[in-house]
């Protein structure tokens, strides 16, 4: 446990942030599957999930939790798919 005043708000801090990145991460996956499988059903709805999917990395990399490569190599693929 940490011994001085800042160290213990630091980790107060660092465990609301892990929380808020968890979910972040773990609805980016949710997206990235439900696009997966619209693709793979050439469904109407695509382009609207392609669309999610794309804002949501993007906002990711904003603040941080995905690497801007990363995101843009997912983006690529999303654009592949959907032809947008």
């Amino acid at each position: 446990m940490a011994n001085l005043k800042s160290s213990q708000k630091d980790v107060r801090r660092t465990q609301r942030r892990t929380v808020r990145n968890v979910a972040v991460k773990s609805q980016l996956k949710t997206l990235a599957k439900k696009f997966t499988v619209l693709a793979a059903k050439n469904a109407p709805e695509l382009k609207a999930a392609a669309r999610a999917y794309v804002s949501a990395l993007d906002k990711a990399v904003k603040r941080g939790l995905v690497h801007a490569n990363s995101a843009a190599r997912h983006k690529a693929q999303v654009a592949k798919l959907a032809k947008i």
